[in-house]
């Protein structure tokens, strides 16, 4: 589960604003990468997550957030100012057996185009060929889902949004949120050659006339159960009240947004902040990692979380300046001292017990230091960015004391059982 959103118009500085929050299991450690421009042999082929394809012969420069066991990502940005999130949809349409992840889709288009368009144009393609499919979930082996996208540069942005082999695109020309549920309806600018007839073989709609990719090939089902249309107001509804005046601020805003709720409230996912419960449908529902960027043709930034819960994370930056990323470890399955992604994990469990006592401890010092990170830093010689990722990591264990001799366990219940359990499979010290 995901929310996706982006902003043509209304940005306060110009430029296209771009964010997403990455929902997966709760100890599904995700991690920021960079991956350098190459040049590859002309008959190499390319693993990823299930299937092997043939190479590019050049793949462009990267930052990658990605879940720790699959090939693909979650979200990223390449060297030219693209950037792409992408979010689980389920559909009518069976998912096939073997094929492309959306997340492997994700960065092949990173790696090998420059444009929105021709992102979009390169992941229709290989979803025609090679189709989407395999094993989506980290422990729920049998999690498959189709894909829906957002796909931005800092001229425009295009929502992509398929069923199988099957798909329609919308060029954004204002705000746009998406979530784990088709959106695109009638109104469409690109459409897959036989998607209407198909839609009109199963029974779907009557024809061109009445054709709606949503209602066609949407599951009504998952609609529900996954929340995705409350949370696609949620982003939304933050973008269009700051109309005019949208910043890092109000995207960051956006992306910490609990709709007023507790943070365990309800069994399904209400709040684009996601913290996983106890509830079925919330097992893999938590923000495991966040993406901002600001796209402008004088220079693009990005900022990334590496972490779960941004409501209690720091954006930080990255920069395509040709130094070497950073070395600190990256995460595996079960928890480790030293990685960002524990780290900082091991504190938010803790704030967990007791959010309105613990939370407070820390938040001073937490917008303090995104308050640094926030700068512009298109002038990389004015700023050490992979400091602000160091000193992030470096001060968690100090945050995770000081919170743990603060108020005390509130939760209880099935809530209490759940995250006690989480906590022994992950053996996350207390």
């Amino acid at each position: 589960m995901c929310d996706t959103f982006v902003a043509v118009s209304g940005t306060k500085a110009g430029g296209v604003w771009f964010g997403k929050n990455s929902d997966r299991e709760a100890g599904e450690a995700q991690f920021v990468e960079y991956l350098p421009a190459q040049t590859h042999e002309a008959s190499g082929m390319v693993q990823c997550t299930h299937m092997a394809i043939p190479q590019a012969p050049q793949t462009y420069a990267v930052f990658l957030s990605r879940p720790f066991w699959m090939w693909g990502a979650e979200m990223g940005c390449n060297e030219y100012g693209l950037v792409i999130g992408n979010e689980a949809v389920f559909t009518r349409v069976e998912v096939e057996e073997s094929g492309l992840t959306g997340m492997d889709l994700l960065r092949l288009a990173l790696e090998r185009t420059k444009t929105a368009e021709e992102a979009m144009d390169l992941i229709t393609s290989l979803i025609g060929r090679y189709g989407q499919g395999g094993r989506c979930g980290y422990r729920q082996a049998g999690f498959r889902y189709h894909n829906a996208f957002i796909l931005a540069d800092p001229k425009e942005a295009w929502v992509l949004e398929t069923a199988g082999r099957y798909w329609v695109a919308e060029k954004v020309r204002s705000q746009r949120s998406i979530s784990n549920v088709l959106s695109i309806g009638r109104e469409f600018d690109r459409i897959a050659e036989g998607t209407i007839d198909y839609a009109q073989k199963r029974g779907w709609c009557k024809g061109k006339e009445d054709f709606d990719f949503a209602r066609c090939f949407g599951s009504s089902l998952y609609r529900t159960l996954t929340g995705g249309d409350l949370r696609r107001a949620c982003t939304l509804g933050i973008l269009q009240r700051h109309d005019g005046k949208i910043d890092g601020a109000v995207c960051a805003e956006a992306l910490r947004d609990h709709a007023g709720l507790p943070l365990d409230a309800g069994w399904r996912m209400k709040m684009p902040c996601a913290h996983a419960s106890w509830w079925p449908t919330r097992h893999a529902g938590q923000t495991t990692a966040s993406m901002i960027s600001h796209l402008h043709t004088e220079g693009s930034q990005h900022w990334f979380t590496g972490t779960s819960s941004p409501c209690m994370s720091v954006f930080k930056p990255v920069v395509f300046d040709g130094k070497a990323w950073d070395d600190q470890p990256q995460p595996a399955e079960g928890y480790d001292a030293e990685s960002l992604f524990w780290r900082h994990e091991r504190l938010h469990r803790l704030v967990l017990e007791d959010t309105t006592h613990r939370r407070p401890v820390f938040e001073a010092e937490r917008a303090a230091l995104e308050a640094q990170c926030f700068g512009d830093h298109r002038n990389t010689e004015a700023m050490d960015w992979q400091a602000l990722w160091q000193k992030h990591r470096s001060v968690l264990p100090t945050w995770a004391e000081q919170v743990s001799r603060v108020g005390k366990a509130r939760w209880s219940g099935l809530h209490r059982w759940f995250w006690e359990r989480e906590n022994r499979r992950e053996k996350m010290p207390h």
